[in-house]
Formats: C-alpha cells, structure tokens, sequence
C-alpha cells in the first residue's frame, strides 16, 4: 500500500519557549502528558494516555535507536538523543529527548521524558545519520516516488 497524501512533508516547530512532558509506566504505557505534547503531536491528552508511546514513533527512525534507548533505561542509566516523531496526522516534529527512571523508596516506578526543539542545522544532520542507519542496519529507504495518478490509484489499493 501506498500513502499518497503529503501531510507526511510537513513539520510542526517545537516552540523554543516549551518543552514536551510525558511519563510512561515500565512498559512503555502513557500515563501523562502536558498539554505541549497533545498541541504538537496531534492527539488529545486522552488520545495519549494508556497507549503504547511508540504511538509518536517515525519510520525515519533507526530501530537500534529505541534498542540503546531501552538498554539504557534497564541499566538504569537516563538517555539522551534526537528522535523525530511522527504526528497524529503524519505530518512530523524533532525533539531532544532526556528520559530517565523515576524512583520512589529506591524501586524504579515509572519514566519520565523531557523533550525540547531541535536546531534546524542538527534536523537535518540527524536525517541523514538516521536514513543511513536505516540503509545499514534494516535495508530500509525512504523515497519519494513520482508516476502517474493511475498508477497511483493502483497502487494505494
């Protein structure tokens, strides 16, 4: 199947007087964000809580991204790096991302992110170092594909 909408072109800007907030339980389940993350993903705070937080997640990103995400996190280590979210409405935002455990009495409960905008500059160095992991690790590419309306139509059927 194919997309041949190209809301998927077009980027929301993370205010740089913002930052996005959301706290998963251990798996990875949503159980909070601010209202910066509803407005800029596309999603209700409703839509967000209780669902997976790969919900956000982008094709253009790396799988190995998320593996060294989640290590990091089972060694109760924080994490730090840019990922590119994929919004409700497919169209995309960049963060840097800071996610770490929160502890209560010493046990692990929960993880909470902090995210905030990206230079257009480092967006665009991280693409590429992000399509070139894909390329590498997963025979993955991105493209863009021009043809005929007909054999479009063919092809989103």
């Amino acid at each position: 199947m194919i997309d041949t909408s190209f809301d998927m072109f077009i980027e929301t800007i993370v205010p740089h007087n913002e930052l996005i907030i959301s706290r998963t339980d251990l798996n990875g389940i949503i159980t909070y964000v601010n209202e910066t993350f509803a407005e800029i993903s596309g999603y209700t705070p409703e839509e967000l809580i209780g669902k997976p937080h790969n919900i956000v997640r982008h094709p253009d990103m790396p799988k190995s991204v998320y593996a060294d995400l989640w290590k990091s996190l089972r060694e109760n280590e924080s994490w730090n790096g840019y990922v590119k979210n994929l919004r409700k409405d497919k169209g995309y935002y960049w963060v840097n991302a800071h996610i770490s455990g929160v502890y209560k009495d010493g046990e692990l409960v929960e993880y909470k992110s902090i995210r905030e905008p990206v230079e257009p500059a480092i967006k665009l160095e991280m693409q590429n170092l992000y399509d070139k992991m894909r390329m590498e690790e997963e025979n993955s590419c991105r493209v863009v594909l021009y043809t005929t309306c007909d054999k479009a139509k063919e092809l989103e059927e």
